[in-house]
């Protein structure tokens, strides 16, 4: 028997797609307002996914201690993600700033 349950594996799953989505959703947005500072968001995104992965990964492992390099690894790529995210708001927080002036 697997540690999580099916209920928990729908909510680790349907979350990794939901950031997918949204990683495409605001490229898409990056596109269409021609502002590049969004696509940063997107990318800046992925460290993040990459966590999910990592867990989701984990998990489907049975929590293997042979695995637990998988934890340090979504452990730095949380902390990657958060400073990436941070930056790409500032980016968008600049760029909305500099459209107001001109």
């Amino acid at each position: 028997m697997n540690v999580l349950s099916i209920p928990t594996w729908i909510i680790h799953v349907s979350s990794v797609i939901e950031w997918i989505a949204a990683i495409w959703l605001i490229w898409t947005y990056g596109e269409l307002t021609a502002n590049r500072s969004w696509w940063g968001l997107s990318l800046a995104m992925l460290p993040a996914l990459v966590s999910a992965m990592c867990a989701c990964t984990w998990h489907y492992f049975d929590n293997s201690e042979s695995l637990e390099w998988i934890v340090t690894l979504q452990a730095t790529m949380t902390l990657v993600g958060n400073f990436t995210l941070l930056a790409a708001a500032w980016l968008i927080w600049r760029s909305a700033k500099i459209e107001v002036r001109d």
